[in-house]
């Protein structure tokens, strides 16, 4: 019996976790389309990070304060805000520079730059000369045709001559480093991984595998290296040969891309496909300054107006709810072991 009931309870404390997981999900998915409807069904979102900062800041000091230095308080707050109108609507008048904050999560494909671009483009419609674009970059690389693309975005910010800031507080590497040499400057957290500036490839080979089971593979190309390595055929010298070349030639563009936006490296030193935390890696040049995001970005209000920028491609409710679900389920059951950095 009393078995029963611990399975029972079990089993009920489960049920009411989905429940809720569910629910939040719903929920989630019903602020995302009311921001949507709130900017015209775009996907594009925009938050003041000086409000914010200000607002939790003042919730702390609301429970600090007695009643009468909370009353002057909101005094000094109405009365920031006549003047910062005031300033606004006045002609002539010196507005603060501004900064653009733009969020990139990379994965192996870098399916993440769909969103940059319409972030970017947003953003250099808007920007004056004195303002700044800064990315939360993190990455640990991946496919050499998308990272370049992804780069390519950051390069527009600079070919229109506004400050490009890049902030890594985890990972930037490879691909990743690709994206990040491309800014004016470059922080990073102390134990942020940087570099990685190499090219890998690998593939396996299962044609011992059909020969031992006495399955024929035709394969017919025009060209004579159309194929190179493949999965079943059987690999020749010559095509890992090829291969090998076009490796390197990948690596030889890699290595001039880095150099010719961060020419203070010594290449010779960082483009061997190694690794470095922070601290090393602002000792190789790598990075300009050990700084995480949030400290840059609590200094930045103090002379500038932040806004934190995100595109989010519009889907289909039932869409986001399954894929809600989907992560849900992957959360239960994912161990709690981080994977090894690049």
């Amino acid at each position: 019996m009393i078995e029963f009931v611990s399975d029972y309870g079990l089993f009920l404390a489960k049920s009411v976790t989905l429940v809720i997981a569910i629910l939040l999900v719903a929920a989630n998915l019903f602020a995302l389309a009311r921001g949507a409807r709130a900017h015209g069904g775009k996907g594009l979102e925009v938050r003041n990070v000086n409000e914010r900062l200000r607002d939790m800041a003042d919730t702390l000091r609301d429970e600090m304060l007695d009643p009468g230095e909370r009353k002057k308080l909101a005094k000094t707050r109405k009365s920031e805000e006549k003047t910062k109108k005031k300033a606004q609507a006045k002609k002539g008048a010196v507005s603060r520079p501004r900064v653009f904050v733009l969020d990139f999560e990379g994965d192996l494909q870098a399916h993440a730059v769909a969103s940059l671009r319409e972030e970017v483009s947003t953003v250099l419609q808007v920007a004056r000369k004195e303002d700044e674009v800064l990315v939360r970059l993190e990455s640990a690389g991946g496919l050499v045709h998308a990272y370049g693309l992804a780069a390519s975005q950051l390069t527009r910010v600079r070919a229109r001559g506004l400050r490009l800031t890049v902030v890594v507080d985890k990972v930037a590497a490879s691909g990743g480093y690709l994206m990040a040499c491309v800014a004016d400057r470059i922080l990073a957290a102390p134990f942020a991984v940087i570099g990685s500036i190499g090219v890998v490839a690998q593939i396996p080979n299962f044609n011992r595998l059909l020969r031992k089971n006495a399955i024929d593979l035709e394969l017919h190309t025009a060209g004579e290296f159309k194929r190179t390595l493949t999965l079943f055929g059987e690999n020749t010298d010559a095509a890992r040969a090829k291969f090998r070349e076009e490796l390197d030639e990948t690596h030889a563009l890699f290595k001039s891309f880095v150099a010719e936006h961060r020419p203070v490296l010594d290449l010779a030193r960082v483009a061997t496909g190694e690794h470095w935390f922070g601290t090393r890696a602002a000792e190789l040049k790598l990075i300009d300054e050990i700084r995480s995001s949030d400290d840059y970005l609590l200094q930045r209000v103090e002379d500038a107006d932040v806004f934190e920028v995100r595109y989010q491609a519009r889907k289909p409710w039932s869409e986001r709810l399954g894929l809600g679900l989907a992560r849900i389920a992957s959360a239960f059951g994912r161990k709690a072991f981080a994977p090894d950095v690049p």
